[in-house]
């Protein structure tokens, strides 16, 4: 079972129009998030791994419309809830094509971690390096960060405070991602990190999949895998 934690404490800028909360979901605790403007009511959820109820309250509470739901990867612990919030939203849900043959492989990663086998759903290959996200004033852009698996992505978004990227499995507060799983390359994970990561504002945000939130600035200057290989 998962744990069910209230969100943490949701960031608001621009007189509390765009809203961004993390929550815990799913047996493996991957962190799903809403990125929300209040204004247009009007909202990106990024990996639905699992506890759609949960999911369901906290757009119910905000009042806000599903747009897209966009993930930063395909294992199964990022997906889980994804078929059912898009039944009940009509939202498109999206993933880097590259990362295709992972949810193709659903019920091999479910084997594997010895839990549920999710519904599946119709995905949309679109989350292309460069592409933007909007739902309302809301925009999102898609940073490619392959390494963790061929399609992991990371997903930018810029507030009149400061910066968030939503980074996955990719980098963690005090780690990165394994690579050792299908399609994972170590070298591409440390290109991803150094090259599209480091270079954001030492304030930004970093949400990670799992665990707590760091800042770019606390990884460059604390994460011990990021001083080993000299990034």
């Amino acid at each position: 079972m998962s744990t069910m934690i209230p969100p943490r404490s949701p960031q608001q800028d621009g007189a509390a129009r765009l809203h961004i909360e993390s929550f815990e979901v799913g047996p493996l605790a991957c962190n799903c998030s809403i990125i929300a403007d209040l204004d247009a009511k009007q909202a990106i959820v990024v990996d639905p791994g699992g506890n759609l109820p949960l999911i369901r309250d906290r757009l119910h509470a905000l009042g806000v419309r599903v747009a897209s739901i966009i993930h930063t990867h395909t294992h199964i612990d990022h997906v889980g809830a994804t078929a059912g919030l898009q039944r009940e939203t009509g939202a498109r849900a999206c993933i880097h094509e590259k990362d295709r043959f992972l949810y193709d492989m659903l019920p091999v990663q479910a084997a594997m971690l010895g839990i549920a086998m999710p519904e599946k759903t119709e995905m949309e290959g679109s989350l292309n390096d460069g592409h933007v996200l909007r739902a309302g004033a809301l925009e999102v852009a898609v940073l490619h960060t392959p390494g963790h698996t061929p399609g992991s992505v990371s997903f930018l978004v810029n507030g009149p405070d400061r910066s968030h990227v939503f980074t996955g499995d990719t980098l963690f507060n005090g780690g990165i991602g394994r690579t050792d799983l299908w399609g994972g390359d170590f070298n591409l994970i440390k290109s991803s990190i150094r090259e599209r990561l480091l270079t954001l504002p030492d304030d930004a945000v970093v949400v990670c999949g799992h665990g707590p939130d760091t800042t770019i600035g606390d990884e460059k200057r604390h994460n011990p895998f990021i001083r080993s290989f000299g990034l």
